[in-house]
């Protein structure tokens, strides 16, 4: 991915049509957005505490533990409200005010303290499409937390939860196969701004495409 970053912006510094830089800064964010994700979320990994690193219980008789990521839920839809269902056993049997949900136009984050020792987390952002902050809330039934988010736009189907599911899946689309190179999306942004093209743009393209392969063969582009 690294590599695919450098070949844009060399391809970058060729181009001089705005049609072509356009998509080719373009792809450049999208490279840059992917490789920091990959960043955080090994940052974020956290190591799992070792049996003596825990708290002796005559320091701490009373601990609500640490908290657990939630990541298995399912989800359903109405014209009026998407559903978010999450399975906790016991969950009905905590405070009220011990299952807390917060909204946002474009995200959820849902927290359960205190239960069987451990807290509970959910955090959903980048929602396909907008809610209704105030329209939108949780009911605790047994053994379930249900998360109802009130569509902004009722009537209105979504086919994912998450903008990032839908990408992921529209990228799956092209190819059944499950190791694509990295490199296709790019290939496939010059091959459309290419057929798309006039001659002008083509000669262009091409231009810059000799160019960088010129270069990185004599070792002037970065690993």
């Amino acid at each position: 991915m690294q590599n695919d970053l450098e070949e844009v912006k060399v391809l970058l510094e060729k181009t001089t049509r705005k049609r072509v830089r356009d998509a080719l800064t373009a792809e450049k964010n999208k490279i840059e957005t992917e490789i920091k994700n990959k960043m955080q979320q090994k940052s974020q990994k956290k190591p799992e505490l070792l049996d003596n690193e825990k708290p002796a219980a005559v320091v701490a008789p009373i601990t609500t533990g640490y908290t657990v990521k939630i990541s298995n839920y399912g989800w359903d839809q109405s014209d009026k409200f998407v559903k978010i269902y999450i399975t906790l056993t016991g969950v009905h049997q905590v405070p009220a005010e011990n299952v807390q949900v917060h909204f946002t136009e474009r995200s959820f984050d849902l927290l359960v303290k205190n239960l069987n020792g451990k807290s509970y987390s959910m955090i959903v952002n980048n929602l396909l499409k907008p809610i209704s902050v105030e329209g939108s809330s949780k009911k605790v039934k047994t053994d379930t937390v249900l998360i109802l988010c009130r569509k902004k736009a009722e009537n209105t189907r979504w086919e994912y939860l998450t903008q990032v599911e839908k990408e992921c899946k529209e990228k799956e689309k092209p190819s059944y196969d499950t190791e694509t190179d990295p490199s296709e999306g790019l290939m496939n942004v010059l091959k459309k701004i290419y057929e798309d093209g006039d001659d002008d743009m083509k000669r262009t393209i091409n231009k810059a495409w000799v160019e960088s392969r010129e270069k990185q063969a004599k070792g002037d582009t970065e690993f």
